[in-house]
């Protein structure tokens, strides 16, 4: 695993064997404001980038679902929880969903802390999601 980026509360990493999969640009997020304005200062994440196979993996075992995903989310306690996000996948719905690489993985890190806090698919949700998407996009991208 190669440690991508930490702080007091939050860890990024990667189990990837190649990590030019993963832009520069992402790893220069403000990943401890983007998760304190949604989760609050407290709030302890994990960020993991995987592959295909281990996402898939997960998704069958914690989803029963088999299939590969770009997103999972796991909340381990009410101030802890980890994100795993497959950048292939990612890279490939970015194109589908009109979004450059960088703004998708950005958008996915938020999807992902408003799992965590609770939220399910819903236009409330997205409401949410678009305001903090925009707030880090055009600073940070």
């Amino acid at each position: 695993m190669k440690i991508l980026y930490t702080t007091h509360n939050v860890f990024l990493s990667s189990t990837l064997k190649n990590n030019l999969v993963v832009p520069k640009n992402f790893k220069k997020l403000p990943f401890d404001k983007i998760k304190n304005g949604v989760l609050g200062k407290k709030y302890e994440l994990s960020i993991v980038l995987v592959g295909k196979y281990r996402i898939k993996n997960l998704n069958k075992i914690y989803r029963q679902k088999e299939v590969g995903t770009d997103i999972l989310s796991f909340p381990l306690s009410k101030e802890n929880g980890e994100i795993f996000i497959n950048p292939q996948v990612a890279k490939i719905k970015a194109k589908k969903f009109e979004f450059t690489y960088e703004n998708y993985l950005l958008f996915l890190v938020i999807h992902g802390l408003f799992h965590l806090k609770g939220l399910k698919h819903s236009a409330r949700m997205e409401r949410y999601e678009l305001t903090h998407y925009s707030r880090y996009r055009h600073r940070y991208l």
